[in-house]
This record gives C-alpha cells, sequence and structure tokens, in this order.
C-alpha cells in the first residue's frame, strides 16, 4: 500500500493542508462570535465536532444568538447542507464500505468533495478525499475551541477582526460562482428577499424566504 505522501504528492498534500489551515483560522471566527453572542463555549465546540459543517453551524449560531427560533435555525442548516445528498452521488465511491462509510459520510464537507472530483485516479481520489476530511474534522474543531477561549477572554470579536474572518471566506467562496448567469440570478433575488425581510421577519426566516430565488433558476430552466 503506498503512501498517503506517494498517492498524492507533496503539492496536493500542500494544497489540502493549506485548506485544512484556513479552515482552522475561520473556525476560530466561529467560536470567538458564538461565545461573543452569548452562547456557551461548549456549543459551539461541539456543534463542530457533531455537526462538522461550518455554514450551517454559523448559520445556527447566528440565527439562536440573534433570538431566532432553534427549530427554524435547525431548519435552515439542513437546508443548507442539503447539499451534500448530490456530494455523496458524486463521491459515493470513495466513501468505503460498512462503518467506513458511515465515518466517510461525516467528513463530507464542500473541501473534501472538490479534492476528490478534482482527481480522475481511484486512488488519488479516494486519498484526496480522506486527507481533506480528517484535516478539516481535527482543523475545524480545534479552530473552533480556540476562538471560543480566545472570545472568552477577549470579550468582543470584533476588537481583533475575528468576526470578520467567515463572511470575507464565504465571500471569497461565492463570487467566482456569481459569473454564471444561471447562479447570478437565483442568488440576487434571494439576496434582495433576504435583505428586504430582515426588518419584517424574525431572525432566521429571512434566510429560509430567499430561496424563493431558487424559483428565478427553476423557470429559466424551464423556458430553454
Amino acid at each position: 500500500m503506498r503512501s498517503m505522501k506517494r498517492t498524492l504528492g507533496s503539492r496536493l498534500l500542500r494544497n489540502i493542508a493549506l485548506v485544512c489551515l484556513a479552515d482552522g483560522l475561520v473556525g476560530m471566527s466561529y467560536g470567538a462570535i458564538a461565545v461573543g453572542s452569548g452562547l456557551e463555549t461548549w456549543l459551539p465546540v461541539a456543534l463542530s465536532v457533531l455537526v462538522l459543517a461550518g455554514s450551517a453551524e454559523f448559520l445556527f449560531v447566528g440565527i439562536v444568538a440573534a433570538g431566532g427560533s432553534p427549530i427554524a435555525a435547525a431548519v435552515t442548516g439542513l437546508l443548507v447542507n442539503a447539499r451534500h445528498l448530490p456530494f455523496g452521488l458524486a463521491v459515493g465511491d470513495v466513501l468505503g464500505r460498512g462503518p467506513r462509510r458511515v465515518v466517510g459520510s461525516h467528513l463530507m464537507n464542500d473541501e473534501s468533495v472538490v479534492f476528490a472530483l478534482g482527481e480522475t485516479d481511484p486512488d488519488r481520489r479516494r486519498a484526496a478525499y480522506w486527507a481533506c476530511g480528517v484535516g478539516i474534522a481535527v482543523c475545524w474543531p480545534l479552530g473552533a475551541l480556540l476562538g471560543a477561549v480566545a472570545g472568552n477572554t477577549i470579550g468582543d470579536p470584533a476588537a481583533l477582526g475575528l468576526d470578520a474572518m467567515f463572511p470575507a471566506v464565504l465571500l471569497a467562496l461565492v463570487l467566482p460562482a456569481l459569473r454564471d448567469r444561471d447562479v447570478r440570478a437565483p442568488a440576487l433575488i434571494g439576496a434582495v428577499v433576504a435583505l428586504a425581510a430582515t426588518p419584517v421577519l424574525p431572525a432566521g426566516l429571512p434566510v429560509l424566504a430567499a430561496l424563493v430565488g431558487l424559483l428565478a433558476g427553476v423557470r429559466r430552466a424551464v423556458l430553454r
């Protein structure tokens, strides 16, 4: 059996390591924001281990901290994570069988799926997925813990700019996708709806209301 380094090569391993490190830094932002919003330290750390999906965790914590319903927060998180269904179909061959498949499914995230889909060789696909998945499973909770501790120490996450990490990373991820007209129109409509609904709807519901933007994408697909 070849080693991970021999299978993936130094360059790909370095890229995976950098992505995991970036996730750890965003995790610090997440932990600091969570405790800065008045939540207990254990909550973001527990979510980072059990959910292991940053965007869903950010939304859940943000909605609950803003006074929104935990049910609405959980539903929003589930909707965000619904993208894992097509992810599973796309990378089902790298997950293995039995208990390994359960663990592999838990390690599924945007980054591990992207690295797996970027490889055509079956061994490299599998190795890239697991290397990135395990790396993020370590870096994300560790970052959340460090951020939570830092948030308790400094009080205000904004003092060190920790509150800006996640929006900045999320914006960097979204901007390239907006070059596609099929993505841009639903995204912009959803953003406008969410902004318009924010002053009148309880926390959490504007995010759900933004889903109407998907109707624009469906309409374009039907009219073709």
